[in-house]
């Protein structure tokens, strides 16, 4: 390559390098102003946010504020969410998604709880295959909180490795994920454990609200395509402004730090990912399941809202013109998840508990370089009938007082 050449090569880098950071700059808007950004995306892809009904919160569509009091919330559809019965109340949720945790996480828009794989038709003798997965539409989610959205890379280390599964991969790359900073973090939240900076989230697209403005910044090439169809509403924020994001930041980490599970600390869990040894069978064997699991009713609620958990099965249902194959959610805490021709090798509740945090902790960081299968979201916490935890079982591997 000649010089000129060479030149002209760092000359348009820098160029894109510059285009780029225009891109990704920090634009905002003010919060009375989100009801015509909300309508600018909702034009351009289907729009889910936080949405209030019979008292819980939900991923659920957008719908301007004049049809929000009288419509229902209806089904998600082709991103693959549950239907939000009941009427929809947003309630100004749009405008503070920093506040607002959902009752489950959006995992559901990309590995649906119950999803067609395939048909079958049978006539006589002869089977025919039908192809008729759903179509992956465009979508974006807004609201997102920094757990959720560091859920979507591990379940990426799942289903997008070689070879990666088709049906996630199409809804991943058609979904847009706007995050949301936390401003009020829950009690039951511990996301700092495993890193992730409840103040500064990932996702495509990144926001913080205060003050009355809406900050927004783009992450990666996604959020790129869609802040230059909706940048017209933007302006673009200055130095005091990013010390206003600072100074929330700093009071959401202080926050952090006074929460019930603030100072949760790995310590028990330190070798993890670091290979397989004497540790692994020590911790394998510890008496400590035997305590930690005798309460549990192996109810399956904490695989169920787990944000990470990505265990599946497979069943043919007999329509009675043909052959439906589907996968759902399955859970290793069920008695029947490891059920084979032979028989169970995991036949007691100990064993099953144990599989569950084992993995968690142990499993999936040694195969995906020290990545803990948890993102300190706390449903668990919140949801377990029994209060038993993932924090419980962190603790007492720590040698803490549960």
């Amino acid at each position: 390559m000649t010089k000129d050449a060479q030149t002209a090569q760092s000359t348009q880098a820098t160029k894109a390098t510059q285009a780029t950071r225009e891109k990704r700059s920090l634009l905002k808007l003010p919060v009375s102003r989100m009801e015509e950004l909300l309508a600018k995306i909702s034009a351009e892809r289907a729009l889910y946010l936080p949405v209030e009904a019979n008292g819980l919160l939900q991923f659920g569509p957008w719908k301007p504020a004049a049809n929000e009091a009288n419509e229902a919330a209806g089904t998600i559809g082709a991103a693959g969410a549950d239907v939000v019965d009941g009427a929809a109340e947003v309630a100004g949720a749009a405008s503070r998604p920093g506040r607002l945790n959902t009752a489950v996480s959006p995992k559901n828009f990309f590995f649906p709880q119950t999803e067609t794989i395939a048909a079958f038709r049978i006539k006589g003798k002869e089977i025919a295959i039908e192809e008729n997965r759903d179509p992956a539409e465009p979508f974006a989610i807004f609201g997102v909180r920094a757990c959720d959205a560091e859920s979507l890379n591990l379940l990426d280390l799942v289903f997008l490795s070689d070879p990666a599964d088709s049906f996630y991969q199409a809804r991943r790359g058609h979904g847009v994920v706007i995050t949301a900073a936390c401003a009020e973090p829950e009690e039951t939240c511990f996301c700092g454990a495993f890193g992730i900076d409840a103040a500064a989230p990932g996702g495509d697209i990144a926001t913080w609200i205060a003050d009355g403005v809406l900050y927004w910044q783009s992450r990666t090439e996604r959020g790129d395509e869609l802040t230059e169809k909706v940048k017209g509403l933007f302006t673009q924020a200055d130095g005091g402004d990013e010390a206003v994001i600072r100074a929330q930041q700093a009071q959401t980490r202080a926050a952090l730090e006074k929460l019930p599970l603030g100072s949760l600390k790995l310590e028990g869990f330190a070798d993890a990912g670091a290979g397989p040894g004497v540790a692994l069978l020590d911790r394998f064997n510890a008496p400590l399941w035997g305590e930690l699991s005798r309460a549990c009713i192996s109810c399956g609620t904490c695989t169920f809202i787990c944000p990470t958990c990505h265990c599946y099965d497979v069943r043919d249902f007999d329509t009675g013109r043909g052959v439906r194959r589907f996968r759902c959610w399955d859970s290793c805490m069920c008695s029947d998840f490891t059920l084979m021709a032979h028989g169970n090798p995991r036949q007691t509740q100990l064993e099953r508990f144990r599989q569950r945090y084992m993995h968690k902790l142990v499993y999936f960081p040694e195969n995906n370089g020290g990545r803990f299968a948890c993102v300190g979201c706390g449903r668990c916490v919140t949801k377990c009938p029994i209060s038993m935890n993932i924090a419980k079982v962190i603790k007492a591997f720590g040698g803490e007082p549960q």
